[in-house]
């Protein structure tokens, strides 16, 4: 859930240049805090693939070799982030798998973003990645999804309900991703 200071309605928007831009703003700016803990800074999420609608808020995915919670939340906490404290945001199910994760928020008035922080081989951030490659290769799937996500914020802007909605969307998804690896080969990027 968002924090008080990031409370409005759930509002996607046609795909944003400058979100590619922004990326790279804040993937320094959590670089520098983290140095080598950050094995990998990805920019995931709808606002990953260009031409894809989206929320306003810019997903980055940091691969770390262990999630050491006391560390990051420390080093973050120097930057002005905040470590988001719901359950879905200290966990999620990928692969079949349970794996740890942390999410964090920007200072209050920053750009909004969410900083996923997952283990490097972990099946969660395989996911992310998995997710943002194939509907940057697929733009069928791109359209469709941007399609889907307008229309479902449209009609249900509560966060909420928003995500459980879109859940098992994702799932079907997903799936053609899948496919979509097994028929080309795709690999999760290594580390830089």
């Amino acid at each position: 859930m968002p924090f008080p200071d990031e409370i409005a309605p759930v509002t996607v928007v046609g795909h944003r240049p400058d979100w590619s831009r922004e990326f790279g703003r804040l993937a320094k700016v959590v670089g520098d805090a983290l140095g080598e803990v950050a094995l990998a800074i990805d920019h995931v999420g709808s606002t990953s693939v260009p031409g894809l609608a989206a929320k306003d808020c810019v997903d980055i995915q940091v691969r770390v070799a262990a999630l050491d919670e006391e560390r990051l939340v420390s080093l973050f906490a120097a930057i002005g982030f905040r470590c988001r404290p719901e359950p879905w945001n200290r966990a999620e199910t990928s692969a079949g798998t349970r794996c740890r994760k942390l999410v964090f928020a920007p200072p209050p008035g920053a750009r909004r973003c969410n900083v996923h922080i997952r283990e490097h081989g972990g099946p969660n951030a395989r996911f992310a990645l998995l997710f943002r490659d194939y509907l940057r290769a697929d733009a069928t799937a791109r359209d469709a999804w941007g399609a889907f996500k307008l229309r479902l914020a449209e009609s249900v802007p509560d966060w909420a309900d928003y995500g459980q909605i879109k859940a098992p969307a994702t799932e079907v998804l997903m799936a053609a991703a899948e496919r979509w690896a097994a028929d080309t080969g795709w690999r999760i990027p290594g580390p830089r």
